[in-house]
């Protein structure tokens, strides 16, 4: 049995005074905590004066959504923060119906623990001090090892469903903005478009431009999304439930019936193992990623642009042409090999025909309700003439047996229309046989999955899928009918025109040593020499050459390894796959470009490998820039390839290059690599000007802001004036896909805000930066870049400090990506990815490759005697001032004190100092940046979306400091036990005879170390919860 010692923060009940506060001073005895502590005093006072709020039934303690309320306290059911309303209700009902669950599973003894956790982590939250923190570390140190994990487990789930409630108040807010009754803090297109009329910009200038504008999303593999696909799904559904009870009015059967539900999903995913036990494979993470475009983005683009018509219209233009999708969607999962040996030839082939399969599967269920919807029997003549031959060829197919056809749909499990159709509905006699020919496609699609042939007739080119339809839809224009074609049909006909025959497109990404290796290998067996010792003059020579050549180059019986022979495998894939269906692939992009070699040397490996059609079939190649000295030379490279006659003739006028933001950030720091990002994008467009070639810039940036992430909207509105001109890529990766495509309303907002900011760029551009700026952006740049360098590349403390002080070399055991965290197996910086280097940073809220090296920047910026230049570059540059106000929301997340319980845990005495100095650094860079933006606090301006991300982060925090602390004390043990300095425990489940389903929870894992792995583990999810944010 379990004692009652439940406080009024859980309580569903009123408790009794001295009950209370006996049961409490025993919990405080057992666990050794000073009872003159202020969170304590005021639980105590609270234990015999708290009345649980009451719903309109006056049932005490039932979860409501009716009305926001501030409730005050310090346990896990209350909050004394000054934020949102809206976000206010929604997290304490989240919370409460979670602590309810928390009970029935863990027991009151344990939840009491668990609360008064969380009540020790906000008072040191809210005073900072020293002593504070201290106390929370003993308690959780005087935790048995499985109260730690359930404790992690559920600061987790409490974080994840905090983070609902703040999407499901940004769904709110969007919608209140979109009805005007909400100050709009990002312009809307509506907005830019009214606008670009006010200044006096003509219409058709405008118009135009909208329409020939494209935004590509490129959906990544890079391992950021730190939650299984199961537990965002049940989330998903909590947002949508919650959703419906904060914006429908329902009946008080209906809002119980909507509670339970959401029980249900809270339930299901706290009953969920959120550890992955397994890594995901590239197929796993392409289907994941095919699923946004499934359930939000398919349906979301038409409704977006039917917006923009209805915008267009209102301002006296025409809508969108139905060939403009403004949006391309693409992706990397199953086709980015840089570094990751399981994404092979293979694998990329299979999910081209997976999202083949998927896309015709889709195409299949929309026509078949505009079967039923287009039962109209008025046509213009062409569509008549259509349909007598669509039936003519049916019926010639099945002898003109009318039961023959009956029977082969009947197989074919159609849900209606069995029968041939009469002539009187040509609408559907015309879809009947489309809706065959899908059927068709899907079936062999399914076939060829499975390893077998199909030699059925499919369609491949989505022009064959949108010509029946697109004379459907000019017919009903023809015919009077308009108003019935700009619904379902028209939505179709855009959809088909984004998203084409495969729903997405794959790139494909190789290193470009990988090619080296490949070319090198054919050119010392033909007796030429070692092609990577010949100088880059030689390289351009002899590929030229060959391009122009007619003969074949590789050799039949070329001997070779196993990694040229998968480059050489998948150049035969691409080949392949662009012949079934050309628009299933999209670019080929060559990681750690260096010299216009790279490139030309991928062209002559397609077209070697069978694309030497006419025209030929490659993809169009993307250079990628990542690094500090690569970004530099970027210009210098595509003006060679420029200035050669048969590339020129080649690329036909266009051309992609790619920008790395994680690779340049971890090479030089991250105000060095803005800046050189930056002057390249301008460089190269120059240069692409004078040769007359479009050049598309794909911005390859990360989630958080070490990686080049922040808001999209903002990073567009930055980038150099002239650099965009309405063609835009941009990736988007883990946890942001999540963030701008769960929802309906998130997605409409997400394309609404590159819209918005793509026409926005090329029609109303940002400042020039003048001279000065520039000159004290290259003093900054160098400055911060020497500091950044000399302390993570030169000092021979770093690496030691780095791999003690985070749990990088622990990263590996969260299993959310297929990728290597290495490129390759060496303990140095240089060779780890950018996204563990950024996580490691991340969990102990250090943010470490953010700042460092901005301190010295400003002050050489003091030392010249021109802050004031600084501050008129942040009050109007919009680069400068976006890429400040991201630093200083990442250092608005750090906390130094929580950083130096690391130090102190785990690193070494002879790093102890080090240490000391990067945290004075920290505060360096802090004190310069709110003297610069003249503010006392970080986020201090009221009233503004800063003040309210500074409300979001101070509710989160009570939640991430404990899961700091315990991962702390995992990281310790694991290395101790790792080294044999100590042996791990007994097993957890030993301890725990009264919690029965824990016992089947803790033996999931095997290991020795009895569930601290575990612990460490869902330490690292929560805090990424918490930050928003992994690499």
């Amino acid at each position: 049995s379990t004692r009652r010692t439940s406080p009024p923060h859980f309580a569903t009940k009123r408790s009794t005074g001295e009950e209370a506060k006996r049961a409490r001073r025993s919990e405080t005895r057992d666990v050794g905590v000073d009872e003159n502590l202020a969170c304590e005093k005021e639980r105590e006072r609270r234990s015999a004066t708290s009345t649980p709020p009451k719903d309109r039934r006056g049932k005490a303690g039932a979860p409501t959504l009716e009305g926001p309320r501030r409730v005050k306290g310090s346990g896990i059911s209350n909050m004394d923060l000054t934020v949102s309303e809206g976000l206010l209700s929604v997290d304490i009902f989240l919370r409460s119906l979670f602590v309810q669950d928390l009970k029935e599973t863990v027991g009151e003894v344990t939840a009491n623990k668990i609360d008064l956790v969380y009540a020790l982590s906000k008072t040191f939250c809210s005073t900072g001090a020293d002593a504070d923190f201290v106390a929370l570390q003993e308690y959780l140190g005087r935790l048995a090892q499985h109260e730690k994990l359930l404790t992690c487990s559920a600061f987790s789930n409490m974080l994840n469903l905090h983070n609902q409630s703040e999407e499901i108040e940004n769904s709110i807010v969007e919608r209140k903005q979109r009805l005007g009754e909400s100050k709009r803090y990002n312009r809307s297109t509506n907005e830019t478009l009214g606008a670009l009329l006010n200044s006096g910009m003509d219409k058709d200038v405008i118009y135009n431009a909208l329409c020939n504008q494209i935004v590509d999303l490129v959906f990544t593999a890079h391992p950021t999304q730190a939650l299984k696909r199961e537990l965002l799904l049940h989330f998903g559904k909590i947002r949508k439930l919650v959703l419906r009870m904060k914006l429908q009015k329902l009946t008080k059967y209906e809002k119980r019936e909507t509670i339970e539900a959401i029980k249900a999903h809270i339930q299901a995913a706290w009953r969920t193992d959120e550890l992955g036990r397994s890594k995901p494979s590239p197929e796993d993470e392409f289907r994941s990623g095919l699923s946004y475009i499934r359930n939000t983005i398919f349906p979301g683009l038409p409704a977006f642009l039917r917006r923009m018509d209805s915008a267009l219209v209102e301002k006296g233009m025409d809508p969108l042409p139905i060939s403009s999708p403004l949006f391309r969607f693409s992706s990397w999962m199953g086709g980015d090999r840089d570094g990751n040996p399981f994404v092979t030839a293979k694998v990329t082939k299979d999910v081209v025909r997976i999202a083949r399969y998927n896309a015709a599967e889709i195409y299949y269920n929309e026509v078949q309700k505009l079967m039923f919807e287009l039962s109209i029997w008025r046509a213009d003549p062409t569509l008549k003439q259509r349909a007598i031959d669509a039936n003519d060829r049916v019926m010639t197919k099945y002898g003109w047996d009318a039961d023959s056809v009956v029977e082969e749909r009947k197989q074919r499990n159609y849900p209606e229309f069995w029968r041939p159709l009469p002539l009187s509905e040509p609408y559907r006699v015309v879809l009947s046989e489309l809706r065959d020919k899908l059927y068709e496609t899907k079936d062999a699609l399914q076939h060829n999955l499975a390893g077998k042939y199909s030699d059925a007739e499919i369609i491949s080119d989505s022009k064959d899928l949108l010509e029946p339809l697109i004379m459907c839809y000019e017919s009903l224009c023809n015919t009077g009918d308009k108003c019935i074609a700009k619904q379902h049909l028209l939505d179709l006909i855009r959809q088909i025109n984004c998203f084409g025959m495969s729903l997405i497109r794959l790139d494909v990404r190789q290193e470009s040593g990988r090619h080296a290796d490949v070319m090198d290998c054919i050119t010392q067996y033909l007796g030429l020499g070692s092609y990577k010792e010949w100088p880059e003059e030689k390289k351009i020579e002899w590929l030229v050459r060959e391009l122009q050549g007619k003969r074949p180059l590789i050799p039949f019986d070329l001997p070779m390894s196993a990694e040229v022979k998968e480059v050489l495998d998948t150049m035969a894939t691409i080949c392949q796959l662009k012949h079934e269906c050309h628009d299933s692939l999209g670019a080929y992009v060559i990681s750690m470009s260096t010299a216009a070699s790279d490139v030309l040397a991928v062209l002559l490996l397609m077209l070697e490998n069978g694309t030497r059609d006419t025209p030929p079939q490659t993809l169009r190649i993307a250079p990628l820039f990542e690094r500090l000295d690569d970004l530099k030379n970027a210009p210098r490279v595509m003006k060679q390839l420029f200035s050669l006659p048969w590339y020129q003739k080649h690329i036909d006028g266009q051309q992609e290059i790619m920008i790395g933001y994680s690779d340049s950030g971890k090479d030089a720091g991250r105000l060095a690599a803005a800046w050189a990002l930056y002057e390249a994008q301008e460089a190269c467009s120059k240069i692409a000007d004078e040769f007359g070639v479009k050049l598309t810039i794909f911005h390859g940036r990360g989630g958080t802001v070490g990686r080049g992430g922040g808001p999209s909207h903002l990073a567009i509105l930055s980038q150099p004036p002239g650099t965009i001109n309405g063609s835009l890529r941009v990736t988007v990766q883990g946890e942001i896909i999540e963030q701008n495509f769960s929802e309906a309303d998130t997605c409409f907002r997400t394309l609404d805000l590159y819209t918005s900011a793509t026409l926005q760029h090329m029609l109303m551009p940002t400042n020039v930066p003048k001279p000065d700026w520039r000159d004290m952006m290259n003093l900054m740049s160098e400055a911060s870049c020497d500091q950044y360098r000399s302390i993570v590349f030169k000092d021979p403390k770093f690496v030691a400090y780095f791999k003690a002080a985070t749990p990088e070399t622990e990263l590996g055991k969260m299993n959310i990506g297929s990728r290597p965290a290495k490129r390759k197996k060496d303990a140095s910086i240089e060779s780890l990815r950018a996204i563990p280097w950024i996580f490691a940073w991340t969990q102990t809220r250090f943010h470490l490759p953010v700042w460092l090296g901005m301190s010295e920047a400003f002050k050489k910026v003091a030392e010249s005697g021109k802050f004031d230049v600084l501050q008129e570059m942040y009050k109007h540059w919009p680069f400068f001032q976006v890429t400040l106000d991201m630093v200083e929301m990442v250092l608005a997340k750090a906390d130094a004190r929580v950083t130096k319980m690391y130090d102190q845990q785990l690193v070494g005495e002879d790093l102890q100092e080090f240490g000391e100095y990067l945290r004075g650094l920290l505060q360096e860079t802090v004190a310069f940046l709110l003297q610069l933006t003249s503010q006392k606090r970080l986020l201090e301006t009221t009233g503004s979306a800063e003040s309210s991300l500074k409300e979001k982060l101070d509710m989160r925090a009570p939640y991430v400091t404990p899961l700091n602390v315990i991962q702390v004390e995992c990281l310790k043990k694991l290395r101790e036990i790792e080294n044999g300095v100590a042996e791990a425990p007994s097993a957890m489940s030993d301890c725990i005879e009264s919690i029965p389903w824990a016992r089947e929870l803790l033996e999931l894992n095997e290991l020795a170390s009895s569930g601290i792995e575990d612990t460490l583990i869902i330490s690292m999810k929560g805090i990424a919860a918490g930050m928003q944010n992994t690499g």
